[in-house]
């Protein structure tokens, strides 16, 4: 058994994309867990990027299974927007499944969370209008349409009848907006449904049949730790579980058939959206780190807030997560600085705190401790090795590590596939 799970530690946008995608390598099933098409990998191989929303980062290994698991919100629409894009750049789609269990975003969906979100006025969270709060919503108030219902033509139509009612309602009565059109919705989607009806599977059961085979089999998460429904910064996180956690529920796999979870850390920080974000910098050092590292978002391109790094939440992902190695990325993002700081605890009213405020007052309030790095000032994008590595930087790497309690195990040095520096051998 060979099952690694690759999780964010931060806000998100933290290059678990191109971490999956090296990983994959290796892998013969890359599994997409939760989520939706609302957070965005970006893969660049041989200098060619590839920006992917619903679809696991496998699918650029032709003969790997690539599985969306039944914790999907499953947008069908861009789903196949997806595909037909791979399709036309040459990349084999017959290793796609996607769980019958899967809840599907429907229109109404993206809808509802546009306007839902805009008349809490200041008090918006900042969705990306995506859909995925409100299809698990739906989910969890037993009236979503789920893949195996949405491929059957009858069932379709009849559950979408019976939910389109109530959300016109909602839509008439709560924001004063004209009702969607029932028969327009089926046509288009069930146009969608017959395409994708080949790629449907149960896929809790073709995973634990892999698992027992001996299979590789590689999950990999959207957003992070700090978006998570429960421990995330609360109410300003995701609808899911990005956390290792998440695999369980978001793939039918039984936790003790994980085997090793890989932490992605940005050599920084980044978020998207409102909520506190201690390291935040809101200066000429943060505006540098935006244009320096393309901080803009995969799916919406809005720009990212930016900061140092924020090590006590790394330590805090790897607790929840259990994580056995860090992999860092966008380090070469920070060659030209001459100075690095790393937030290595915080103070609130005087006193260090010893866990993540719950409460985003306290968070807003907590005063980060710095550690301050000489930069090493040399493009570390040609090194391949670690001992290569300018001794500062090294420095800023041993220290994340010691601070967090997380091993290093890879570090990233630039976007392409082959700019990555392994160290721990045994990840698979």
């Amino acid at each position: 058994m060979s099952t690694v799970v690759v999780t964010g530690t931060q806000w998100g946008d933290e290059g678990k994309g191109k971490i999956v995608d090296y990983l994959a390598q290796q892998a013969e099933t890359v599994v997409r867990y939760q989520g939706g098409s609302n957070a965005g990998h970006t893969v660049v191989v041989n200098n060619e990027a590839y920006k992917l929303r619903l679809m696991p980062s496998g699918i650029l290994f032709k003969g790997s299974h690539c599985i969306v698991g039944n914790g999907v919100a499953f947008d069908p629409k861009v789903m196949l927007e997806e595909m037909d894009s791979l399709a036309a750049r040459g990349i084999d789609l017959s290793g796609i499944r996607i769980s019958n269990r899967a809840h599907v975003v429907l229109p109404y969906h993206c809808l509802m969370d546009g306007i839902g979100d805009e008349a809490r006025g200041k008090n918006k969270v900042g969705t990306t209008h995506r859909g995925i709060g409100p299809c698990y919503m739906d989910r969890d108030n037993r009236i979503g349409i789920r893949v195996c219902d949405f491929i059957d033509k009858e069932e379709f139509a009849r559950r979408l009848k019976e939910n389109l009612a109530i959300k016109n309602k909602e839509l008439r009565l709560l924001y004063d907006h004209e009702p969607l059109d029932y028969d327009a919705m089926l046509a288009e989607y069930s146009g969608y449904a017959d395409r994708l009806r080949p790629y449907v599977c149960d896929t809790i059961a073709l995973l634990n049949e892999e698992i027992a085979q001996g299979r590789k089999i590689l999950f990999e998460g959207a957003q992070a730790t700090m978006l998570d429904i429960d421990y995330g910064t609360y109410p300003y996180v995701t609808a899911s579980h990005p956390i290792s956690g998440g695999v369980a529920v978001g793939a039918g796999v039984a936790p003790k058939k994980i085997d090793k979870v890989v932490g992605i850390v940005k050599a920084y920080c980044t978020r998207v959206g409102e909520g506190p974000f201690p390291t935040e910098q809101l200066n000429a050092i943060g505006d540098k780190i935006r244009e320096e590292g393309h901080e803009y978002g995969v799916v919406t391109g809005r720009p990212r807030r930016t900061g140092w790094l924020d090590a006590c939440i790394v330590r805090y992902a790897g607790l929840i997560s259990g994580i056995d190695y860090m992999a860092v990325t966008r380090l070469d993002i920070l060659d030209s600085f001459d100075e690095i700081k790393m937030c290595t605890g915080y103070k609130y009213q005087g006193k260090l705190l010893n866990e993540i405020p719950a409460s985003l007052k306290v968070l807003a309030e907590v005063e980060p401790v710095y550690e301050t790095f000489e930069g090493w000032k040399t493009d570390i994008t040609k090194v391949r090795k670690y001992e290569d590595l300018p001794a500062n930087a090294k420095k800023y790497l041993e220290r994340m590590a010691e601070v967090t309690g997380i091993a290093l195990g890879i570090v990233s040095v630039g976007p392409n596939r082959d700019e990555t520096i392994v160290i721990a051998d045994d990840i698979f």
